[in-house]
């Protein structure tokens, strides 16, 4: 198994989307980022504490590559938007790759290189590409939460 972790926005929607990409083995979302010790949603919504939210995926390297995830992430969200998705506004939203290893560093970089050079978007890629942190597990309830309001199919 392998880890890769992403912020794209409110981490339900991105949960929802990640899950649903076959060789993906499990999610959890949670915080990573900010400096403050297991902090709460209100919390890092309200931008005090430097975290964003975020996607930890634990997917089966076998049957699914992080090239692949690259992609996919790419796909959920406007990678040119700084902080702020959709209605989502604040440092908590912004579009965030957090590295696990050289390897993901690598190729996140050729990642997000590639998508610049394609001309798909008109405005600069504003995503970052940091060493990953702490991880700090949001609460139950906020996990596959739009799966449990049956607002994704399962």
């Amino acid at each position: 198994m392998a880890t890769a972790t992403f912020a794209a926005g409110r981490f339900w929607g991105v949960e929802a989307a990640i899950r649903l990409i076959p060789g993906v083995v499990a999610t959890e979302v949670g915080f990573m980022g900010g400096h403050v010790a297991n902090p709460t949603f209100r919390q890092v919504g309200s931008g005090a504490t430097g975290h964003a939210e975020v996607v930890r995926v634990e997917y089966d390297a076998d049957d699914l590559t992080y090239g692949e995830l690259l992609s996919a992430f790419w796909n959920i969200h406007d990678p040119t938007q700084r902080d702020r998705q959709g209605p989502d506004i604040g440092s908590a939203f912004r579009s965030v790759i957090f590295v696990h290893d050289e390897a993901q560093d690598r190729a996140a970089r050729n990642s997000k290189r590639a998508l610049e050079d394609s001309g798909r978007h008109q405005a600069p890629i504003v995503t970052d590409i940091v060493p990953a942190g702490e991880f700090w597990r949001a609460g139950e309830h906020h996990q596959r939460y739009l799966e449990k309001r049956g607002l994704v199919p399962v």
